[in-house]
């Protein structure tokens, strides 16, 4: 018993430190590849919905369930896998949640019904909420203070290239096979990364308060009715149902609140968010991740019902997007471990919200390199924002709240993401033909703020950790 403990010890002083570089190369392998998995069926599902709901013979007004319990399950509890994981280590939680992915994909993939398909994609959600819960904690834990920027920026790759090629790879697979493909192809890959985890992913300093069961529950209740509310205001909902999901929403919010109050580590980190760097960062990244998604979700209906082209086309000229933050991603991680993310974000974001206003130029008979430079401009403006942000959120949380920090992380994300997609919804419920400039046009608003929130991190001391 004292020898594993030893053994224990020793592994969490590697992890601090961060790992040997083969070690650290095939931990951020075994990492990326749970957090591509998780990322990309954040977004591949809503491609495939007429083809799954033709074949499970349901509506297609029901199988938007399909989408929406992966986006529950993940945002109301990745702040519970994050504290969880300050208890039991990170290691423990990430690798038990691509345990339940990898078998959730297989349930997917298996689905005879509406009903089946649901229930397996909550399970889904769930393991990809473990993932992404603890994924930057253990980021930190792997690489060595001088790299963290590397390291994040490789993090910041995988995240942004998977949701941006998440269309085109589901039209790919669903040309040459059936949709149940789309999960189980993430068998193989899951159970890859687990065995590779098991050897490579280091242990971590472990905190000594306990976790609330019920202050749980509390924050997947609070997180849960304000998904539903978005969702459900966006599509211009009876204003009475509103009212009562509002209702439930604060209710829960406050029982949350009131039931942490005075805990030395908070579920919902109210700690962390007296920290002005670390406030302002979580803004930058909320509102940066609605412009992503007010375009990825509102540009594929404009080039196929205005423009007239094929889905796979669509995913032709979504792809600069990407290929441009798979160039900057790294490029912005290793100038983050020498300048500040306050200037690299606020100039990345400017470039995206320009690239986002010059997508409202797009005439009407455009050339495909029209469009391709425009999504290039938005792909190198958000590719250069989004690792220097990472260190900044991690930088400004203690090392013992560093689960808390990247479950923020996780969760600021999926809110943004969310948030951009139901205001989406809510511009073709108003505007129709114009829903595409709507939105667009939100979006370049919200990347200019988002560089406002960044330059002002300028201008507030650094958080003591």
């Amino acid at each position: 018993m004292t020898q594993q403990a030893g053994n224990e010890n020793q592994l969490s002083v590697v992890g601090h430190d961060g790992l040997p570089t083969r070690e650290r190369n095939l931990a951020m392998l075994s990492l990326s590849i749970g957090v591509g998995m998780a990322s990309l069926d954040t977004a591949i599902a809503n491609t495939a919905l007429p083809a799954i709901a033709e074949q499970l013979h349901t509506s297609p007004a029901d199988s938007v369930w399909i989408i929406n319990v992966y986006q529950l399950a993940m945002v109301a509890t990745l702040l519970p896998f994050a504290a969880l994981g300050e208890v039991i280590g990170y290691r423990r939680i990430s690798i038990a949640g691509l345990v339940l992915f990898t078998l959730a994909s297989l349930g997917c993939a298996c689905s005879w019904s509406l009903s089946s398909l649901v229930i397996a994609r909550l399970f889904q959600g769930v393991g990809a909420s473990a993932i992404m819960g603890v994924n930057t904690a253990m980021l930190r834990a792997i690489f060595p203070a001088r790299l963290q920027g590397r390291g994040f920026g490789l993090n910041s790759l995988v995240v942004a290239v998977a949701f941006a090629v998440g269309p085109t790879t589901a039209s790919l697979i669903l040309s040459a096979w059936t949709w149940p493909w789309l999960f189980a192809i993430n068998v193989p890959f899951g159970v890859f990364a687990f065995f590779l985890g098991q050897r490579v992913l280091p242990m971590t300093y472990r905190a000594t308060h306990k976790i609330d069961g019920l202050t749980a529950l509390y924050n997947v209740g609070a997180f849960s009715m304000l998904i539903l509310l978005l969702g459900d205001a966006a599509h211009l909902a009876d204003k009475k149902i509103l009212f009562v999901e509002l209702a439930v929403t604060i209710f829960f919010f406050a029982l949350l609140l009131r039931r942490q109050a005075g805990h030395q580590a908070p579920m919902l980190p109210v700690d962390l968010f007296r920290r002005p760097i670390f406030f302002l960062s979580v803004i930058t990244s909320i509102c940066t991740f609605a412009t992503q998604s007010l375009a990825f979700v509102s540009l594929p209906f404009y080039f196929e019902t205005v423009l007239g082209r094929s889905p796979v086309e669509t995913g032709f000229l979504i792809t600069p997007w990407a290929v441009l933050v798979a160039i900057m991603a790294p490029v912005a991680g290793r100038l983050s471990d020498h300048y500040s993310p306050g200037v690299l974000g606020g100039i990345g974001l400017a470039i995206l919200s320009v690239g986002m206003t010059s997508l409202l130029g797009i005439s009407l008979h455009p050339s495909a390199f029209d469009i391709c430079w425009r999504m290039a401009l938005c792909g190198m403006g958000f590719g250069f924002f989004q690792a220097p942000n990472l260190k900044a959120i991690m930088g400004a949380a203690p090392l013992t709240r560093a689960g808390s920090a990247s479950g923020v992380v996780a969760t600021s994300r999926l809110m943004g993401q969310t948030s951009g997609a139901a205001l989406v919804a809510f511009c073709f419920s108003f505007f129709a033909d114009k829903a595409t400039h709507y939105a667009l046009g939100m979006g370049a608003v919200f990347a200019a703020v988002a560089s406002i929130a960044s330059f002002s991190r300028l201008f507030v001391g650094k958080s003591p950790t």
